[in-house]
């Protein structure tokens, strides 16, 4: 498959008088991951509510339920897995 140049929709001038905020920024890869494990924990904290107000409704359905749980659950999975790589490994 060759390799095709990229193209650009508008001239080289007016990209360069873009806003920054959409410019793209080099992040180090722990910040990225911290990053990473912010958003998922925030996700975590939000399906832990969306739970907790299932349960409380008593009306909620076991099914959606059951599938909150197992979707926390890996949420929870992931986060620490993203904790272990920004943990550094101590020799004992």
């Amino acid at each position: 498959m060759p390799a095709h140049p990229r193209v650009h929709a508008r001239p080289i001038a007016a990209r360069k008088t873009e806003n920054p905020m959409n410019a793209h920024i080099e992040m180090d890869p722990i910040e990225v991951l911290r990053v990473k494990l912010e958003v998922l924990r925030r996700q975590h904290r939000d399906l832990d509510d969306a739970i907790h107000a299932m349960e409380q409704s008593r009306r909620g359905d076991q099914l959606a339920l059951r599938r909150l749980k197992k979707q926390k659950l890996r949420l929870k999975d992931e986060i620490a897995r993203l904790e272990d790589q920004l943990t550094p490994d101590i020799i004992a």
